[in-house]
């Protein structure tokens, strides 16, 4: 390491003598922008990312679409441009797709929170969070009228020979471990192998949607979803449901204080609604927490076990060792409060969990997850856009 080289009047003297101390020659350190320009880079990111969601509602092709995606387009700079033409034909080839399978979206609403900005010369940043909403159409009653999601962004901004602000780039800043926001186009990144237990190798099933995928044992199905709910052992244990389904509605979005927050979060959310509808935790500790028969959380990662946020593990968890959930034969018999978990590249190793907060009128089920945070999201979107992927049912 480069020592610094010592001054012969010392930064006392300077200071006594009413001198500033020698000015640093490397690059000038980032500035707060001005809360004007934060608003003028918030509506711009606005106008960009509701574009975007209007391109894949069934309104997308309205005149009053289209102008709000022209005025978008004219405050975006021409390499982002570039990108966004082949991406507004592929959400909008979307759009049919989803209209198709189950009536798609009507109209979409989009609300930015700005975060921390900073501003360096011409080029600048703003933190935002994006809460969307999609809306049905048709709906039953009692239905979700609309898939919400609340998802973080990096907008980054650059100068125009004009001294006008433009939308340079914009970074989804999640890792996306299930399916993101219907308008950003990358697929859910699958958990690293070294992740997983080496027992966590899987039959994939058939992979058909919307059959699940089974781990090889015979699938236990009534005709009765009813009776089928009330003769689980965890039924039997007095597990509240009611309240599984109302965590997740209550924290989906604003997770609970109570718990630290994971990078790939799903599973952890899903452990703590498990906890509220009343499942126990067992003995642990930090020599056991790669043990797939305990499931446990503590003050520390190292001291909460695998299982408790790690989709793969807590599969082993729930449905081999506690026995406390088992695997359906078809993920349409799912019912509130059960888990529905995904295995994206089919390559053995689970890689996201989601919770049903709603089963519909017309057999449509509703799931919410984190990572990103989503609300009652349809089955039939999910099963839609990701036909290749394994799923795993769980009767909770």
């Amino acid at each position: 390491m480069r020592k610094r080289r010592t001054l012969g009047i010392s930064l006392l003297t300077l200071a006594m003598a009413g001198l500033s101390s020698p000015a640093s020659h490397g690059a000038p350190e980032p500035l707060t922008l001005s809360n004007s320009d934060t608003t003028e880079m918030v509506s711009i990111g606005t106008e960009y990312l509701q574009g975007r969601a209007n391109t894949v509602t069934n309104d997308g092709a309205s005149a009053a679409a289209r102008k709000l995606s022209a005025t978008a387009k004219s405050r975006i700079s021409p390499a982002l441009a570039a990108r966004i033409a082949k991406e507004y034909a592929q959400l909008a080839r979307l759009r049919a797709e989803l209209r198709e399978a189950n009536g798609g979206y009507t109209r979409a609403e989009v609300q930015l929170t700005p975060g921390t900005s900073s501003v360096n010369g011409d080029e600048a940043t703003v933190e935002v969070t994006e809460d969307a909403r999609l809306y049905y159409p048709n709906v039953p009653a009692g239905d979700p009228a609309f898939e919400e999601h609340s998802v973080p962004h990096t907008l980054t901004f650059i100068k125009d020979s004009e001294g006008d602000w433009l939308l340079n780039s914009d970074r989804v800043e999640s890792n996306l471990t299930g399916p993101g926001p219907i308008t950003q186009l990358a697929e859910p990144s699958s958990v690293p192998a070294s992740d997983a237990e080496d027992e966590g190798q899987m039959d994939a099933g058939s992979g058909t949607a919307p059959t699940s995928g089974t781990d090889g044992d015979k699938p236990v199905g009534e005709t009765s979803l009813a009776s089928d709910r009330v003769t689980t052992k965890a039924a039997a244990a007095g597990y509240n449901y009611g309240k599984m389904v109302s965590y997740a509605n209550k924290h989906w979005k604003n997770a609970n204080r109570d718990y630290r927050l994971y990078g790939s979060d799903c599973t952890n959310f899903i452990s703590q609604a498990m906890i509220a509808g009343g499942w126990k935790t067992t003995a642990g500790s930090i020599s056991s927490r790669k043990d797939n028969k305990k499931w446990f959380y503590g003050s520390w990662e190292i001291s909460t076990s695998y299982t408790w946020a790690g989709a793969e593990n807590w599969y082993w968890f729930a449905k081999k060792h506690s026995k406390r959930t088992r695997i359906l034969d078809n993920v349409w018999q799912l019912l509130p409060a059960d888990v529905l978990q995904a295995d994206w590249k089919r390559d053995g190793i689970i890689d996201h969990t989601m919770i049903v907060t709603k089963r519909g009128g017309n057999g449509e089920i509703y799931l919410t997850y984190h990572t990103p945070s989503k609300h009652n999201v349809k089955l039939s979107t999910l099963v839609r856009k990701y036909p290749k992927a394994a799923w795993y049912a769980h009767r909770t």
